[in-house]
């Protein structure tokens, strides 16, 4: 097995560059992969996990003042994309906190959503969701009545109210 290399401010600073390449992500989850990258060290290299720590926090605090970290702007992104993709509010926020965004932020991102969608973004995510699964509105016509309980069935166990359901595949959107 390949030996981890050993953990240095410029070589965090270095995997933290990286990782902020190619993902967008918040303060907290940066964190633990840094976290992770020390705790190879500490194992293989005996480095002090406390002094990786100190190195990790002022690097998190460079990265945030130089703007390539902002969770406000990250869960905002992050819940408009989700919503696009037909996921409901509940699980929006629940991805969010997993990636460590503070709860303030995610209202905060979660209520301008709601602004942007004209307070409904859960109907827009079960739209997005009915026409990604062809349900509802969305399948043909003349299999929408068979297929009306399975729809609404399927839309309540992707997380979208009973009524909301209902309503979305009994909607007779014309498309």
């Amino acid at each position: 097995m390949k030996q981890p290399r050993k953990a240095s401010p410029k070589s965090l600073e270095n995997a933290a560059i990286h990782y902020l390449e190619r993902f967008s992500t918040s303060k907290a989850n940066l964190k633990r992969v840094l976290m992770n990258r020390v705790a190879r060290s500490v194992s293989a290299h005996d480095t002090d996990p406390h002094e990786g720590l100190a190195w990790i926090e002022a690097l998190l605090d460079k990265l945030e003042g130089l703007g390539y970290l902002n969770d406000a702007a990250y869960a905002e992104i992050k819940a408009e994309s989700m919503n696009r993709r037909g996921k409901p509010s509940n699980q929006v926020r629940w991805a969010l906190r997993m990636k460590g965004v503070d709860q303030d932020t995610t209202e905060a991102a979660m209520t301008k959503l709601s602004d942007e969608l004209e307070g409904d973004a859960d109907r827009a995510a079960a739209l997005a969701f009915a026409r990604k699964k062809r349900l509802g509105p969305y399948r043909p016509e003349d299999q929408r009545e068979a297929h009306r309980a399975k729809d609404i069935q399927t839309l309540a166990r992707a997380g979208f109210g009973w009524d909301l359901a209902r309503e979305i595949v009994g909607s007779g959107l014309e498309l």
